[in-house]
């Protein structure tokens, strides 16, 4: 009897491996027919059955079924996730056998899918097709987790596509990997359509270079550091979500590792404003201004920010500041015109205000006189911002009807053709 059930066990395990066996053979034939549909068919038999396998038919069938569901790359998204897992598991596989049957056609899969999955992101970039160039990239950085310049590349390409949620989750896994992208990199000529492309590392730029001869005029060039970009982007991207508290951790932890950074705590202040917060978006302007005193952009900042608290006097002086660094700040001029010409409101509806007695009518005088003082101070701002910007029509109009009011009747009319000048212009142009 024992021995009738040892015979009837063996019978049984011979089943099975003949089963393992035609699965996988069913795989392999479908695949050289181009047969995918097939294939993936077969494959999903095959799973159920993997638990049996042994080590020799379980990397067969793991290298046969990453090429089932990639398809040649007409594979979904999710059947080549599995497709890149799948060969990973083959790898170790192998490598725990110590006999690396699969792995060299496994590797050399894996550079077809990396180029096919680099000149896909490219078109989908020059496509301005930015959320499939960030998927492509992922896959890329899926294949070679160690490169992740492909996942920045991704985030980037996510942002530009305004696909925000996937765009976060890849910045917070560069984040919380502690990616700077201060590393080389390595770039190449596409010969075929002239375009520069990156490459994961130096070995893969020379092959295509000097072996494959697709690519030449191979670069190395050292990365900026892209902490602040990547933290910047978090922070934005949770703002529009209304998430400003995890967008103010997220520069807090960046500032506190990087208190010099400028480019950070710009951001955070950018981030006080959208929520609203002047006061401390002020604060950290001033800090700002501090650090770097020669920035004419933070100058005239502060002067929008002064100029839109009522506080005119110290708008001014914001203002000459950013002007003083740099004499071509068109912006500045105007800015600075516009506080001055606000004070014409107060006068006027003073000067309305009044009766028709001797003092009222001399103080009437003195309101006219001091209305017309503040136009002369505004002049020179108006004039020198049409000089910077020709078509600037609200300084050539304010110019006309200051020159109206203050009755120089020459340059009124100067000042009325060059505001009809900038209008045809425009008109032109529509």
């Amino acid at each position: 009897m024992k021995k009738l059930i040892t015979l009837v066990l063996l019978l049984i395990l011979s089943s099975i491996s003949f089963a393992q066996k035609s699965e996988v053979k069913a795989i392999e034939k479908a695949l050289k027919n181009s047969n995918f549909a097939d294939a993936k068919s077969a494959v999903s038999t095959a799973d159920a059955l993997i638990g049996s396998m042994d080590d020799k038919t379980k990397s067969k069938f793991y290298y046969l079924k990453s090429q089932a569901l990639y398809a040649n790359g007409a594979g979904t998204d999710a059947s080549i996730d599995e497709a890149i897992t799948t060969l990973d598991k083959l790898k170790d596989l192998e490598s725990s056998m110590g006999k690396l049957k699969y792995t060299d056609q496994a590797n050399a899969m894996k550079l077809r899918m990396t180029k096919s999955f680099l000149t896909k992101a490219n078109n989908a970039i020059s496509n301005k097709n930015f959320k499939a160039a960030a998927q492509r990239f992922e896959k890329v950085y899926k294949m070679s987790p160690q490169d992740t310049i492909y996942l920045y590349y991704a985030a980037s390409s996510a942002v530009n596509g305004k696909d925000f949620d996937n765009a976060l989750d890849y910045y917070l896994k560069l984040k919380n990997m502690g990616y700077t992208g201060a590393s080389m990199e390595y770039y190449a000529t596409n010969k075929e359509n002239g375009e520069e492309e990156p490459f994961a590392n130096k070995s893969e730029r020379d092959l295509t270079v000097k072996i494959a001869k697709t690519h030449n005029n191979p670069q190395d060039k050292r990365g900026d550091s892209k902490t602040s970009e990547i933290v910047k982007n978090i922070a934005l991207i949770y703002v529009s979500q209304d998430k400003n508290e995890k967008a103010l951790g997220a520069m807090a932890d960046a500032r506190a590792e990087n208190p010099d950074d400028l480019g950070l705590l710009l951001s955070e202040a950018n981030v006080y404003l959208k929520m609203g917060n002047r006061e401390k978006f002020k604060s950290l302007m001033e800090e700002a201004t501090e650090k770097d005193p020669d920035n004419a952009e933070l100058q005239y900042n502060l002067g929008v920010l002064a100029a839109d608290g009522g506080n005119a006097e110290e708008s001014i002086k914001y203002y000459e500041k950013a002007i003083a660094i740099n004499p071509s700040y068109t912006d500045a001029y105007n800015n600075l015109a516009v506080v001055i010409l606000e004070g014409e409101a107060g006068i006027v509806e003073e000067m309305n205000g009044l009766g028709n007695s001797s003092a009222d009518n001399k103080k009437y005088d003195e309101l006219k006189e001091k209305r017309a003082q503040l136009y002369q101070t505004a002049i020179p701002y108006l004039t020198k911002s049409l000089e910077l910007r020709s078509a600037n029509i609200n300084a050539a109009k304010t110019l006309m009807n200051i020159y109206s009011a203050i009755g120089e009747t020459e340059k009124y009319k100067e000042m009325k053709a060059k505001v009809e000048e900038i209008e045809a212009a425009e008109s032109g142009n529509n």
